[in-house]
């Protein structure tokens, strides 16, 4: 049994594969997941997983460069854009490398999906709660 914090081993696995630039997506429960891209579905119930907890985790694993959000999050969710700023400041002084943020409006954010090694859906019920992560290397 895995001793970390992640333990999917879908999720796991999609991590350890991923290389400098390579892009995961963490997605609310309706998010639509393009064909092309793997869909690793975590969602039990509503909320659960919340999307917050589980970037918090992946972040555990997966060093993190920059990441893309739909504009609309800062109008239609400003509590969870608010929380997700401060998440991102955490895992970027924890990882020792700050992350760039770019918005982009949902419908780009959907299309940029389908160039993801996989799509995480969770449980969060809460509009544009998604996150396009791209990997960065642990070294300098």
């Amino acid at each position: 049994m895995r001793k970390g914090a992640l333990l999917n081993s879908d999720l796991a696995r999609v991590i350890a594969l991923s290389g400098h630039t390579d892009e995961i997506t963490i997605a609310d429960a309706g998010l639509p997941v393009p064909e092309c891209c793997e869909r690793i579905d975590l969602a039990l119930t509503h909320g659960v997983p919340a999307f917050i907890d589980t970037l918090r985790i992946v972040a555990t694993e997966l060093q993190i460069e920059s990441v893309v959000i739909a504009e609309e999050m800062l109008v239609h969710n400003p509590g969870m854009h608010t929380q997700l700023l401060q998440l991102l400041d955490e895992i970027g002084q924890t990882q020792s490398q700050p992350i760039s943020l770019s918005t982009v409006s949902h419908q780009a954010f959907k299309s940029q999906t389908a160039n993801s090694r996989a799509v995480v859906r969770t449980g969060e019920c809460t509009p544009y709660a998604n996150i396009i992560l791209q990997a960065g290397v642990v070294f300098k």
